[in-house]
């Protein structure tokens, strides 16, 4: 899945990792997983470090690599009990959307994500101190 989008590795490294959960599912079992490290502040540049891409490219591999897989969350989040979990968190529907979806593609994350970039460019603008 990295290789359909490559440019969203852009300013970190991954590295693989374990760890046993304290608590919650997988508590006291040896898990794998990423850290995700950004590269030397030299090199660093916080226009091309996509986290939230770089996360739902994560969440489509393991959804394409095991599609039963219960991915998101199935309990009232934050007093909300009329959506998952990751739609609060996430602010919409979006993101588990185009996981869930097999024929979506990173370019159609782009396409959906840049409306709202482009507004929270905007809106920001006028409470940058530095240009």
């Amino acid at each position: 899945t990295v290789a359909r989008a490559p440019q969203w590795l852009a300013g970190c490294r991954l590295r693989p990792c374990w760890f046993e959960p304290t608590f919650n599912k997988h508590v006291g079992a040896l898990c794998a997983g990423l850290q995700v490290h950004v590269e030397d502040p030299a090199y660093y540049n916080h226009q091309e470090f996509r986290p939230w891409r770089l996360f739902a490219l994560a969440f489509k591999a393991l959804r394409r690599r095991r599609p039963d897989y219960p991915l998101w969350a199935d309990f009232p989040y934050e007093y909300e009990f009329n959506r998952p979990a990751i739609d609060v968190i996430n602010g919409s529907e979006l993101l588990r959307q185009w996981v869930d979806d097999p024929l979506a593609t990173p370019q159609d994350l782009d396409a959906l994500a840049r409306a709202d970039e482009s507004a929270w460019q905007a809106e920001r603008q006028a409470s940058l101190l530095y240009s």
